[in-house]
């Protein structure tokens, strides 16, 4: 599996971006409000996605990596890497949606009433990225080389 590329997230990031204020230009006045339970969402994935890389960090430190009852399984440390990878995307995906949102709703004036959640999502939405992005980073094995 090819480590995420923060590019690649940034360009996804932009393109939803882009993508979700054309659409809300057209179609604003038929969307429902955005409620909170997103912005919730994407915030405790976030704080899972760091209490996460902290948990790897440490055993990877402490060389606490292994088969052992008290040591941290590597099949749970790659499973860590899938979901951070996962939580990477998905958040540069929401991240970018909600920033869209918030560009049209800032500069519309339109529903100033959404504005916090919408700000609170996009903010999640980063969040998330960040925290599953260093996830990823924090379940990679570093080569043998550099151990010995």
């Amino acid at each position: 599996m090819k480590q995420t590329s923060i590019l690649g997230l940034l360009g996804v990031f932009l393109f939803c971006a882009l993508a979700s204020f054309i659409l809300v230009m057209r179609f604003y006045g038929v969307m429902p409000s955005v409620p909170l339970g997103v912005a919730i969402c994407l915030w405790g994935m976030a704080v899972l996605c760091v209490l996460l890389a902290v948990r790897v960090r440490a055993r990877i430190k402490d060389d606490q990596i292994g088969q052992d009852r008290s040591q941290l399984n590597p099949v749970t440390a790659a499973q860590f890497l899938v979901i951070g990878k996962a939580s990477a995307w998905t958040g540069a995906i929401f991240g970018g949606g909600y920033v869209g949102l918030g560009i049209f709703v800032l500069t519309s004036h339109i529903s100033a009433q959404d504005l916090p959640i919408v700000i609170a999502s996009a903010l999640g939405g980063v969040a998330m990225s960040a925290a599953g992005y260093w996830l990823e980073k924090s379940c990679t094995v570093p080569p043998v080389d550099a151990v010995r």
